[in-house]
């Protein structure tokens, strides 16, 4: 089983929604027992808040269920629970290290490190578009169920 934990500044926006679209899309290719999902936070800004409605709109428009999400940070110990910590940008590596120290097993990347195109995912709290973000995070998690599931 491939542990999974994607992360984002609140965990309120990206990376909810890559938990949920991860979700899908391993449902969809009926290899839910090969998965363990989750996502949080490196701040505790959002902590217990659910999904940002605008990210919840665009879950909706493109028929991804999420559930009843609510907020949390990474923890240190998550370091060892997980096998791949997901982030959504340079910045959320920087804030994981604040909190892990360090990352010998090589656990932690940014998303579209997948990708051809190994940039960051900018955050639709600022800039408002949720369906770019949702369509980098989608290429995205394409790459990263390829690279996980060989």
């Amino acid at each position: 089983m491939t542990k999974i934990l994607f992360i984002c500044h609140g965990n309120i926006c990206r990376s909810p929604m890559a938990e949920y679209m991860f979700k899908d899309m391993v449902l969809k290719n009926n290899l839910q027992s090969e998965y363990m999902i989750d996502s949080a936070a490196v701040s505790y800004e959002e902590e217990g808040n659910s999904i940002y409605p605008p990210a919840k709109e665009i879950l909706k428009r493109h028929n991804i269920p999420f559930g009843n999400h609510k907020a949390h940070r990474m923890q240190k110990s998550d370091y060892n629970k997980y096998d791949i910590i997901i982030c959504m940008d340079e910045s959320n590596i920087y804030n994981i290290m604040r909190i892990i120290s360090e990352d010998p097993l090589n656990k932690v990347h940014r998303l579209l490190e997948y990708t051809s195109d190994n940039r960051d995912i900018s955050d639709p709290w600022y800039t408002g578009d949720f369906e770019r973000a949702y369509q980098d995070i989608n290429e995205g998690l394409k790459a990263l169920l390829e690279f996980t599931n060989k």
